[in-house]
């Protein structure tokens, strides 16, 4: 049996497809929105359905020639690492520094661990976009994003 890119993505959409349905079940609903047509669960369970329709149809299309094999030869798994270990940096830095330093943080950060080098790119590919995601969330969304405890304890003094 030759397994491909194509079958291990497949499977790992569809792991997720189902543990997305299955949590979005969980989803509680407000007395009587059970017969509404429009709740709180429809939209997750929609896309959960075409999540998992998509990924058999990934399945029952990939290619099964013996040149399309899985190789893991050229990845960069330290890079992955270090990504990966960037990203739990971020959850934890939101808390304490809040969403625009560290995602100023996050972004330069990774940029940096792609290969950029310049200090001024790598501010200019990070500060504007943080700061017009936090502007989008914050004031035309209206989500409230905590500033951070330290932000919190500085300007709170």
């Amino acid at each position: 049996m030759t397994i491909t890119k194509d079958h291990i993505g497949g499977l790992v959409f569809l792991c997720f497809s189902v543990a997305y349905g299955y949590y979005a079940s969980q989803i509680q609903l407000f007395p009587g929105d059970e017969y509404e047509p429009f709740h709180a669960k429809s939209m997750p369970l929609a896309l959960a359905a075409l999540g998992v329709v998509f990924s058999l149809l990934q399945l029952i299309t990939a290619s099964k020639k013996d040149e399309d094999k899985l190789s893991l030869k050229g990845y960069d798994f330290g890079l992955m690492g270090k990504l990966l270990v960037l990203m739990v940096l971020f959850a934890i830095s939101l808390d304490w520094m809040g969403f625009l330093v560290s995602t100023v943080f996050f972004l330069a950060g990774g940029y940096w661990l792609l290969g950029e080098r310049r200090p001024k790119m790598l501010f200019l590919a990070s500060v504007p976009f943080a700061v017009g995601f936090w502007y989008v969330l914050t004031q035309l969304l209206d989500i409230y994003l905590a500033p951070g405890q330290v932000w919190a304890n500085v300007l709170g003094s």
